[in-house]
């Protein structure tokens, strides 16, 4: 019996089907169900046969989906109904008492939050095997000078292991973002019924022990309409996401003729179907494309949510393809990089040559007026004066002769063998001795505090193997 006098539209129930979206969560439905089922049978609600009838037939749904024989029938409308069906052929009619309290409401974004818990946990250890790499990186080039730029103009040296390690310590971020989305997915849901709870004394803690759950959320209204966890790991990924499209930029330029900085192995690169002398860096380039994807799919979420009224909308069927998309997406990126910065090979000629411009050291000339009382303002417009003379000339710093710096500076001219041993390479690194900073002491502190942090990581989350 239904209460509608006219089946349903073909373009409606086109609109209306989540199955193609939502089948994915076949594992975290039976996993629901089967702890919901033992909760009803330990609070009297159903029988003990009854209890054991649905969860043997529940594994053998399950059964179905890991054999890849499950068959979806023409009027399953989602992955919950669907197993419900099948459950009920199997079964007969004590199939029926499945959804005994509770409703697809709290029953579908239990089966979100779990699967966004999972998600955030393989993310940690995607993450963190990405810090691993650029982590060993680091240490194998701890002290090899390369520029650091600022509008993409040379500016001053760093060592290679300094800049890797700046990635390393975004990924840290990122990481502890994704460990905040896997606690805020920890609160069960279900028990909430459609949005008011439902009419039987359930232990909704028996079953959020026995799905691993923290805690249950304490609002039924809030734990039907809510998807802030589903932000919450969109936001992490996004953000992610972000980090690794820098990272596959500089991949990008380092390896092409004008920088040659590095080379891709070929297991990362592409030809060109006309231009047989060809190497594409493709998969760093997918990298930075990657990003905007999964910040769209952040921000569709948020506009799906925007000024929606409470509970429960079917707009929020439209959580779950923003979200297993930016799963999918990150979880690609993130090994992808990994796999690019573990075989990368860097030229260390070619980051020295670069490294070698004395324009870079135009800040420490500044400085050593500084250190003889010169206001750095002051100081700034002389070495300003100067690099201008000495690239209007065609030569260094170095070479400009006493009289030229005099013009400048008296107490550049009075100290001009201080002068050059600034202008010493070595030196331009080495005088960064800030914490945090390029000189080598300071390097090696940075790769100490790295392995301390990701030793304190060891446990959470995967080995980044996992997949969507």
């Amino acid at each position: 019996m239904s209460r509608f006098h006219e089946p349903q539209d073909y373009y409606f129930k086109l609109l209306n089907t989540s199955l193609g979206v939502d089948r994915r969560l076949w594992r975290q439905d039976i996993a629901q169900s089967s702890a919901h089922v033992r909760m009803l049978a330990d609070s009297g609600i159903i029988a003990a046969d009854e209890r054991d009838v649905l969860l043997e037939g529940l594994r053998r749904v399950r059964s179905e989906f890991e054999a890849d024989c499950f068959l979806f029938g023409e009027d399953d409308e989602d992955i919950h109904m669907a197993i419900e069906r099948r459950l009920t052929e199997l079964v007969g009619a004590v199939g029926g008492k499945l959804h005994t309290a509770r409703s697809r409401n709290d029953q579908v974004v239990t089966d979100l939050a779990m699967y966004a818990r999972e998600r955030a946990q393989a993310a940690q250890g995607a993450v963190r095997a990405l810090m691993a790499a650029l982590l060993a990186r680091a240490e194998q080039h701890a002290d090899w000078p390369m520029p650091g730029y600022t509008h993409l103009q040379r500016a001053q040296p760093v060592y290679l292991g300094h800049h890797l390690l700046a990635y390393f310590w975004m990924l840290a971020r990122d990481r502890e973002r994704f460990a905040f989305a896997e606690r805020e997915a920890g609160r069960l849901p279900l028990g909430a019924g459609a949005l008011a709870g439902v009419n039987f004394a359930t232990d909704r803690h028996q079953v959020a022990r026995g799905l691993g759950f923290a805690e249950v959320v304490p609002n039924s209204i809030d734990a039907v309409s809510g998807r802030d966890f589903v932000l919450d790991y969109l936001n992490a990924a996004a953000t992610c996401a972000t980090h690794l499209s820098r990272l596959g930029a500089e991949l990008v330029l380092w390896s092409s003729e004008e920088f040659g900085f590095c080379e891709l192995p070929d297991a990362w690169s592409s030809g060109s179907s006309i231009m047989p002398q060809k190497k594409n860096p493709d998969a760093a380039e997918l990298l930075r494309a990657k990003a905007p994807r999964v910040v769209a799919r952040l921000a569709a979420l948020h506009g799906v949510m925007h000024a929606l009224p409470l509970t429960y909308n079917k707009d929020l069927q439209e959580d779950k393809e923003h979200l297993f998309d930016a799963v999918d997406t990150i979880e690609l990126a993130l090994a992808a990089a990994r796999g690019m910065i573990e075989r990368v090979g860097f030229r260390r000629e070619r980051l020295a040559a670069a490294a070698s411009d004395e324009l870079i050291a135009a800040t420490d000339v500044a400085d050593l007026l500084v250190r003889h009382g010169v206001a750095f303002r002051d100081a700034h417009g002389v070495v300003a004066g100067l690099v201008r003379t000495a690239v209007d000339s065609g030569r260094t710093l170095s070479q400009l002769t006493p009289q030229e710096l005099a013009e400048h500076s008296r107490e550049l001219a009075a100290h001009s063998e201080e002068l050059h041993e600034v202008l010493a390479q070595r030196s331009w690194l080495e005088s960064k001795v800030s914490e945090g900073g390029t000189a080598l002491e300071r390097v090696r502190e940075q790769i100490a505090a790295a392995h301390a942090a990701l030793a304190d990581g060891d446990g959470a989350g995967g080995d980044g193997d996992a997949a969507g």
